[in-house]
This record gives structure tokens, sequence and C-alpha cells, in this order.
């Protein structure tokens, strides 16, 4: 299994910035995708999940209604769009890989397989 994250990027506050996840190695037809990030000195947490059969999604509230989880099954790639991003948005952003069941999408342990992050800075 093999996941690589890129896309991040420098950007002002109030812009975007589109993540992608490049896939290979899973079972895509049982596989969960999630992004999390990591801000310094704080612990990793849960941004956008989606289920790569169906396409079914779930996000935090903290980015709900500014970012969007996507696959692209041609490519074997998950993306995450986000808008209208905020400082505190800056973090190392992972993809990561997972069997959860539906209520452990959001937690870290659901998953297995990540990628090796890509660094998201916001400027006020």
């Amino acid at each position: 299994v093999q996941l690589q994250a890129f896309g991040g990027g420098l950007v002002q506050a109030g812009g975007f910035l589109r993540l992608s996840c490049a896939a290979s190695g899973l079972a895509f037809s049982s596989a969960k995708l999630g992004w999390f990030r990591q801000a310094p000195g704080k612990e990793r947490e849960f941004v956008a999940g989606i289920v790569w059969s169906g396409g079914r999604t779930v996000y935090s509230d903290s980015v709900k209604a500014r970012f969007t989880i996507s696959r692209d099954n041609a490519k074997n790639t998950v993306c995450l769009q986000m808008n209208s991003l905020k400082p505190e948005d800056t973090a190392i952003y992972y993809c990561a890989e997972g069997r959860p069941i539906w209520s452990m999408m959001i937690k870290v342990t659901g998953y297995s397989q990540w990628g090796q992050g890509t660094q998201v800075t916001v400027s006020s």
C-alpha cells in the first residue's frame, strides 16, 4: 500500500488549495480514505473521510461547508478541495486508508496506512 499526498503550500486567508492523495496497492472496493491534519504542538485530528465504494463522506465540524473530499476512480486519487482557508487550518495534512466502521472514520485509530504528509500554511 502506498499513499502519496501532495498539493500543499502557502496561501493567504480566504484563499484555496487542493490536496491530492495518490493511492496504490489498495483493495479499493472496501477502502475508506481519510484526511487528517496536525498542527505544531497539537494532536492529529480528523478533517474529512470518504468511502471509496459509493462515495459517502463525513467531515469535521471545523471544515464542513468549506472543504470537499472526493475520489477519482480512474486515477485512484482522493482529493481535498479547501476553500475559505483560515490561519487555524495551518497544519501538516495526511491522507490515510483503512477499513473502519462508520463511527470510527473520524478516529486516527480507524486507519492503518498513512501517507507522508503535505504542509499547508495559511497566512493572515
